[in-house]
Parts: C-alpha cells; sequence; structure tokens
C-alpha cells in the first residue's frame, strides 16, 4: 500500500510531543512557524543572544510544511536567474551572491556537525541532465551565462555523454551541467534536529497552537501574536509562514504552489551500480517544468516536480497535497530516465511552496512595528532559509551590521504585491500550460513558440 506521508516522516517521530500554548506569555521574540526558517532564526538570535526569551509557535508539528516534504536539495540555487540579478543590479551583485551562496551550503554542511545533527548531509554536487538538443543549447547557456559574470568550471561545468556516464546512467543523456554546490540531505531530520538544539538554547516550541491574528506595535502595547488558546506578547514577531502566510497577511506578497514527490522502495546495490550516483548526486534534467531526485541514504528515489494547479484565491488545503495526475507523470518520467525502473512506488505526497511575484527571496525587519518576515524561497528553501534565518536574526538584534551589502541589497529588497484575483490564477495557471507544451514541442524537435514566451517571462 503506498503511503500518503512523506517519505522522510518514517525516519523521525512527527507525532505532535510538544504542548499548545496556554494562556499568557511574554517573550522577547515570537516566532510564528516551526520550519526552517523559524529555526534557524531562532538558532541564531539565541546564539547570539543567550539571554533571549524566543516563543516558537507551530499550528501543527515541527516541519509540517514544507520543511519536512521537500527534496531534500541544499543547494546554490537561487529562484532568479544570475543573468536577472545583474541586470536589475550589478554583474558584482550577481557574482557575489553566487559565491555567498556557494559559501553558504558549505557553511550548512559544517553547521549540522558542529551541532551534532545527522541529516545525511552528503556534498555530491547536482546534475541537469540534457537529454534533448534543446537541453543542451538551453545549459550550455546558462553555462557560458555564468562563466561570462566571472564563475569559472570549479562552480559550473560542462559534462559531456561520456564524462557524465562515469557518474550517472541516464537513458539518452547528450551530457549534463554540473555544479558542485549541493548537498543531498534529508529534510525532516535536519528540522526536527533542528528543533531540539533551538530547545537546548533555551527556546519553548508550542506546537498544536493555530495562529490567528498577529498585531504589530503600537505606541502603547508590545506587538502581539493571539492563538487559539492564549497570546504571546514579544518585543519583535518573526513570521516565518512561507506558503502559509496569505491565510495571515500579508494576503498578496506570495502565492502557495503545490511540488508533489513520490519515493521508491529502497534499491539494490546491483540497480546502484548500473546507474550511478556513488557520490549522491542530486540530479534533474533540462525541461520547463521542474523535476528534481536524489539518492535517499536508505537507496531509494525521491522523486518530484512541479505541474500540480494553482488554487484560486491562494488556496491551501490538505486535498491538494495528492494530484493522481502529477503522480503519474512522475512514475512516467522515472521510467523515462531509467528504462529499468520497476521497483514499487511506496510513497505519494506534496506540499506547498512560496513565489514571490518577481520570485526574489528576501527578510525584511521593521522594528518600528515589531514585525519580521522571511521566505519566498519559489522551491529553493533548503539552503536559502538558513541563510534567510542568520540574516533575521542579525537584522534585529545588529541592524547596522552587514555581511556583504551586495548580497543584502538583494535579499532585503522591498515587497512586490501579486495582482488580484483572478489574474493570478489565470497567470499562474497559464505559466504552467506554456512549461507544458514547450516542453511537448522540444521533445518533437520543433520550435516552441511556447518556450519563447516562457523566456520572455525574464
Amino acid at each position: 500500500m503506498t503511503s500518503s506521508h512523506p517519505v522522510w516522516w518514517e525516519d523521525v517521530d512527527v507525532r505532535v510531543s510538544r504542548p499548545p500554548l496556554q494562556g499568557d506569555v511574554d517573550a522577547d521574540v515570537v516566532v510564528v512557524g516551526a520550519g526552517f526558517t523559524g529555526l534557524w532564526s531562532a538558532w541564531e538570535l539565541m546564539r547570539r543572544d543567550p539571554s533571549l526569551r524566543v516563543v516558537i509557535l507551530e499550528a501543527e508539528h515541527v516541519g509540517f510544511g514544507a520543511s519536512g516534504r521537500n527534496g531534500g536539495w541544499a543547494s546554490a540555487l537561487f529562484p532568479v536567474p544570475l543573468t536577472a540579478v545583474a541586470r536589475e543590479y550589478s554583474v558584482d551583485h550577481a557574482l557575489h551572491l553566487a559565491r555567498f551562496l556557494a559559501d553558504a551550503v558549505s557553511d550548512l554542511g559544517r553547521t549540522l556537525i558542529e551541532e551534532g545533527i545527522s541529516a545525511d548531509f552528503t556534498q555530491g554536487g547536482t546534475l541537469s541532465v540534457a537529454r534533448l538538443p534543446a537541453h543542451v543549447q538551453r545549459l550550455q547557456g546558462e553555462i557560458r551565462d555564468a562563466h561570462a559574470l566571472g564563475l569559472s568550471d570549479n562552480d559550473v561545468r560542462w559534462l559531456s555523454a561520456a564524462d557524465l556516464e562515469a557518474r550517472a546512467r541516464v537513458s539518452g543523456a547528450l551530457g549534463a551541467l554540473f555544479s558542485p554546490h549541493c548537498a543531498r540531505v534529508h529534510p525532516a531530520k535536519l528540522v526536527h534536529g533542528l528543533a531540539r538544539r533551538v530547545e537546548e538554547r533555551g527556546a519553548i516550541i508550542a506546537e498544536r497552537s493555530r495562529v490567528t491574528r498577529l498585531r504589530h506595535h503600537s505606541p502603547t502595547k508590545r506587538a502581539e501574536v493571539l492563538t487559539t488558546a492564549g497570546r504571546v506578547r514579544a518585543d519583535v514577531v518573526v513570521q516565518a509562514t512561507e506558503a502559509y502566510t496569505p491565510a495571515l497577511g500579508p494576503r498578496r506578497g506570495v502565492v502557495p504552489l503545490y511540488s508533489l514527490m513520490i519515493a521508491t522502495e529502497p534499491l539494490d546495490d546491483s540497480w546502484w551500480a548500473r546507474h550511478g550516483f556513488e557520490q549522491r548526486e542530486t540530479f534533474a534534467d533540462g525541461r520547463h517544468m521542474i523535476i528534481y531526485g536524489q539518492r535517499t541514504a536508505d537507496n531509494r528515489v525521491a522523486f518530484g516536480g512541479r505541474g500540480a494547479p494553482y488554487h484560486v484565491g491562494s488556496g491551501v488545503d490538505p486535498r491538494f497535497d495528492h494530484d493522481p495526475r502529477v503522480f503519474s507523470a512522475l512514475a512516467d518520467t522515472l521510467r523515462e530516465l531509467f528504462p529499468e525502473f520497476d521497483a514499487a512506488i511506496t510513497h505519494q505526497w506534496g506540499g506547498p511552496l512560496a513565489m514571490p511575484r518577481d520570485h526574489y527571496p528576501r527578510a525584511n525587519v521593521d522594528l518600528v512595528r515589531g514585525v519580521a518576515r522571511a521566505g519566498g524561497y519559489t522551491g529553493d528553501g533548503v539552503t536559502m532559509s538558513f541563510v534567510m534565518g542568520r540574516q533575521v536574526a542579525r537584522m534585529i538584534l545588529s541592524p547596522s551590521e552587514s555581511e556583504d551589502h551586495l548580497v543584502d541589497d538583494i535579499l532585503t529588497r522591498p515587497p512586490r504585491r501579486w495582482e488580484p484575483e483572478p489574474l493570478r490564477y489565470l497567470g499562474i495557471n497559464a505559466g504552467l500550460r506554456l512549461a507544458e507544451r514547450a516542453d511537448l514541442d522540444e521533445s518533437r524537435q520543433r520550435p516552441s513558440r511556447a518556450a519563447r514566451w516562457l523566456e520572455r517571462l525574464w
């Protein structure tokens, strides 16, 4: 029987084990959301100032949202192409950002070791496989653009079909883009291990404590977070709610998009000997409709992709975690990549991620109003949440301090609102259909007007 829960949850205890908030509590900082962003923010705040009173409120259980459901890529990927960053800011900005995120991947790995968090972190790099001539053209173009900005083969390079064969065997591969700046990770082990370390530093995590309202500072009152069973008063509220943000506001800051995943049963050594991935490289290919996979520590394939529709009014509902059409497409894609694949699919799940209108993740802190927000990762959140947690804590405790002012320019840009409904419903779902059409055209090796329209979005 196929499980409807993330495969990651098999290896951690996701039962609610922490009591909910009861009554009124005073704190220095209250964090809304016990996922990566909220927990890294709390961790960095308490690392910088161990005397802080920090309370974390979670509507369900630690890692219930994207932090416990994602594909487990700790990557240096940024949701906006570096060429677009260079156009809007400067080449120096884009180059600094790329190097900053590459360093952050390794820094995350070191931090997990220092904190004693066992999360199957293995930095084997990532492969974007070209299986069609259009893929070759697009991926090699990305490499040329990266090198033109100042990156080198040490950051991103092309592997010929023969070079790729030495690493991984994928059906129909013509070559691949390779970057070493990515690690395979077990997201649920990471988020639950981080929660324990945050509690050891003195934070309180209240599960089953759904927030119903946020109140900012006023001249006479501290900021407040209201739940169904009590409230927390604090100097600063950190809203780390990612795809669930529209329910609390701002309603049009991000939209929730669903990404779905499947996982196989553990595959035997002979299967992996035939297909490679000995360095635990994560993998994707050059199509427009994003797919992503990894070889897990117990030798499964965990594989996901986009394609589920956006739901009107920024709808989020457990029913949307499951889409038979997308699950079937993911299984078919695995069989395309690995024709010998005949293993059982043991898990099927999904969940929402948050996408800003301009695709830029951001951290914004307003100490006058007592509110901080971070998120909008568009699926690249494992490393970005680590970065943003440090960013939020620094901006709260040391507003004048800067780790890299060029990166700060990008990560703290002002928000941009999404269009009202039904425009965003029509626009987002039209974009998904364009991606599907573009991939179909390219698979038939014919010019794609849909692909040209997608390129013009940037």
